[in-house]
């Protein structure tokens, strides 16, 4: 409702389109590729106990996709959200095997995930309309199932060049 001066018509309504639904994608790789990708099932909340079953889900993928890696060591990089550094959470890191990369608060700048693999997927996806979450899972996958193991290596030699601690690149995983 608006209020209109006597005699003048209200102005014109525009449909209401339905707005594009939204997807929240896990995406745990390395300097070869993408290990897992997963897609939070909507009414879901991301949780520790979630995110538990999400590191035993990329403990076995680096034993089924990067053999021997896990026994050279995994060193696991990621941000000082809630749901990764609860209690659980820390636990299943651990239970996993792999070696926790210290990250500074409030440092996106340091997550590659966040300045390089999520920034470069925007802009390729980036004013297209998808049909419905399948369709957009699709055009994701198809991103990177494209990149060659160059690609993700340099967003990972970019965090080396972005961070002002002592880290080397050795073959698969960063080493501190």
């Amino acid at each position: 409702m608006q209020w209109t001066k006597k005699g003048e018509r209200p102005p014109k309504k525009f449909k209401v389109q339905k707005s594009a639904s939204k997807l929240m994608a896990t995406l745990i790789w390395n300097s070869e590729g993408v290990l897992l990708l997963d897609y939070l099932p909507k009414g879901t909340t991301m949780n520790g106990q979630y995110y538990t079953n999400l590191l035993a889900q990329a403990r076995e993928a680096v034993v089924q996709k990067r053999r021997g890696k896990l026994s050279r060591g995994v060193l696991f990089l990621q941000d000082n959200t809630s749901v990764y550094t609860a209690r659980v959470s820390r636990q299943a890191l651990k239970d996993t095997g792999f070696s926790e990369i210290d990250h500074p608060l409030y440092s996106p700048d340091l997550a590659p995930s966040d300045y390089f693999l999520f920034s470069n997927l925007k802009k390729e996806l980036r004013g297209r309309r998808f049909v419905d979450d399948n369709q957009m899972k699709m055009a994701v996958e198809s991103h990177f199932d494209c990149k060659e193991k160059e690609y993700f290596l340099g967003g990972l030699k970019a965090l080396y060049t972005r961070c002002d601690k002592c880290i080397s690149l050795e073959g698969d995983y960063i080493e501190k």
